[in-house]
């Protein structure tokens, strides 16, 4: 057994022959009575469950008997192999810790938040002396105040550009914004005061910054009263193009408001959160409220054991969901969390200030999150018929191809090139749950031999290097072997295919599936190969069809992606990108001495040698590289 605290760390050894209940209590006698997290480990060392505890001793020693736990518990501790402890100061603490290594390592039977992608935020940058507005996703790194969550990037964008309109404020990068010599289109247009051409004072500019932080804090009331004063004085003294000008900022901030589907009279910030569970699948509804206005809402679908509880999944759901994100002052819910008050006490550790948990009975509050609970039970009912479909999809999938179980790992590969340049492979993971992003996988062919658009030689390294890992990881016991292999492309991609596993010992492993577009590539005309059968088609109203078309479109979609940006990277390389020796210092005394890269490329050696900051030698390496190249 080990424990873990922050000041010292304490080896007890336990005999590592005991399992289940038995290693358990072993390690119990040992255990103190203190906050803490625990750790639940199988035979193989995988991690199997986390949990936190008041009281470690009291709270393990209940896992030395099946009794009384659900069946998701049971199994855990018959599985269990080796415990981990960490003891904290506070309970809070461990909750806060708990939280974190949920979300961190994804315990198997631990209840789990699946999708929790990083939302988007609306910046205003604080250093620099001109502040600028723009979108922010991921780790706040510049300094500036952070407005959001936005759960859509068309929402975001949405308001981002009634802002503009309203406040007048750069969204131009800094080198943009040192480099005008006047002011630019969105001047012009009247989205910008054009600061970088002193078209507005510096202190004036600092007052719509100013006005822009108030309003997406919720003080719109009061900006509002001081635009139209303002608009009503410079009507009176006749100055009728800046009451115009402040007249279309009032109309732009109240389209912000007038789009919300939902406005609150009485909450400014608050989330409102509900849970709806249907066959034991579960649904959990998010909606943000910010500076008294919607922005946005997004579904969430746990991972838990159907027999698990809507305020156990609640539960967990708040301390995963927010271990990432700052929560807003009030957050409200449409069940009693059981664990409220500590829980609200991580929370408020976590903002930085007092955060509620509140289960509201009547008024505006409970209206909304009733509109979360229908929105909840909506999103579960379309999420459960899809599932259905494509259940029925993967089974005719199987009945079609014959294999020997369910689909569960259903991979498709696809090249994307232009007469053989800047080629890739792509492959593309579907499952029952759909398509499975997170194992999308890329290939830059690197096989400088092959001929220009040789589509079987691409075929036949992208397989290569992918199954020779797979060979690799089912040596180890840890490969997720595909249960189906879709290539598009007739004959030569499956012969290829083929090749590539008869020479990794994998023949008859992996079942493979060869698409090949119609005459006239028109879809419904696809033809199938597979190995030892004649090549066939299948009626074009047949939804097994229709579903593999998705799975190969899919496939090629990603893959043009992943070409067009590998393109777009070689059109922005400059001729002198690596040249050995030549840094980003020695391109800019280049690029200063001549005026273009390809002045320099074509420059004579003398002409080089003259260059400020150029070795001898140095000149000798670059004139020697173009005249090579």
């Amino acid at each position: 057994m080990t424990l873990l605290r922050a000041d010292r760390i304490v080896w007890v050894m336990e005999s590592s022959t005991k399992t289940g209940m038995a290693l358990i209590a072993a390690h119990v006698r040992q255990l103190p009575n203190t906050p803490g997290v625990y750790r639940m480990l199988g035979e193989a060392g995988d991690l199997l469950y986390v949990g936190k505890a008041k009281q470690l001793k009291q709270r393990v020693k209940a896992y030395t008997k099946l009794d009384g736990h659900p069946r998701r518990i049971q199994r855990v501790i018959s599985a269990t192999h080796q415990m981990e402890f960490i003891l904290t100061e506070t309970e809070t603490e461990a909750l806060l810790l708990e939280c974190n290594l949920i979300k961190r390592l994804k315990p198997r039977y631990n209840i789990l938040l699946r999708d929790d992608k990083s939302f988007l935020h609306i910046l205003i940058r604080k250093d620099h002396p001109v502040p600028q507005i723009l979108t922010h996703r991921g780790r706040r790194k510049q300094r500036g105040e952070y407005f959001g969550p936005f759960a859509s990037a068309g929402a975001v964008r949405r308001t981002l550009d009634t802002l503009q309109k309203a406040f007048l404020l750069r969204n131009c990068t800094d080198s943009m914004f040192e480099s005008r010599t006047r002011p630019c289109m969105q001047f012009q247009i009247k989205r910008c005061a054009a600061p970088c051409t002193q078209e507005i004072l510096p202190e004036d500019y600092a007052q719509l910054v100013a006005q822009a932080s108030d309003f997406l804090r919720g003080k719109s009331s009061k900006l509002n009263e001081k635009l139209n004063q303002d608009m009503a004085e410079a009507a009176e003294a006749h100055d009728y193009e800046k009451a115009g000008d402040l007249r279309d900022r009032i109309r732009a901030l109240a389209t912000i408001t007038a789009n919300q589907n939902v406005n609150p009279l009485h909450i400014t910030n608050a989330d409102i959160i509900a849970i709806e569970i249907i066959s034991g699948i579960s649904c959990v509804r998010v909606f943000f409220f910010r500076a008294g206005q919607n922005w946005g809402e997004r579904a969430f679908f746990p991972r838990h054991d159907t027999d698990a509880s809507a305020e156990d999944i609640l539960e967990a759901f708040l301390g995963q969901f927010y271990e990432n994100k700052t929560p807003p002052g009030l957050v409200l819910v449409n069940l009693d969390v059981p664990g409220n008050a500590l829980l609200a006490e991580a929370l408020s550790v976590r903002a930085g200030r007092n955060v509620k948990i509140v289960r509201p009975k009547q008024g505006e509050k409970a209206k909304l999150v009733q509109n979360a609970c229908v929105n909840a039970k909506n999103a579960l009912e379309r999420r459960l018929a899809a599932s259905a479909s494509r259940a029925r999809q993967m089974t005719g999938v199987q009945e079609l191809f014959d294999l020997p179980a369910l689909p569960v790992r259903i991979e498709t590969y696809d090249n994307s090139h232009i007469s053989g340049t800047h080629a890739v492979g792509a492959m593309i993971v579907a499952g029952p749950e759909g398509f499975e992003k997170a194992q999308y996988r890329k290939f830059n062919i690197k096989n400088q031999a092959l001929n220009p658009g040789d589509d079987f030689g691409m075929m036949q390294e992208v397989l290569t290097r992918r199954f020779s890992r797979l060979a690799l990881e089912m040596e180890a016991g840890t490969a997720n072997v595909p249960d189906l292999v879709i290539l598009d492309g007739g004959a030569a991609q499956l012969s290829a295919a083929i090749q590539v596993l008869e020479g990794l010992g994998l023949q008859g492993k992996i079942n493979l599936v060869g698409i090949a577009k119609g005459a006239d590539r028109d879809a419904g005309r696809e033809q199938f190969f597979v190995p030892g059968k004649p090549p066939f088609r299948l009626p074009h109203n047949d939804p097994v069809l229709y579903f593999l078309q998705q799975l190969r479109d899919e496939a090629h979609r990603y893959a043009i992606g992943v070409h067009r940006q590998k393109r777009a990277g070689a059109l922005v390389r400059s001729v002198l990108d690596g040249i050995p020796g030549v840094g980003p210092l020695r391109k800019k005394a280049l690029l200063a001495h001549f005026g273009s890269a390809k002045q320099a490329s074509g420059a004579s050696l003398a002409d080089l040698e003259a260059v400020k900051g150029l070795s001898k030698q140095t000149a000798r390496t670059i004139y020697d590289w173009f005249h090579e190249q």
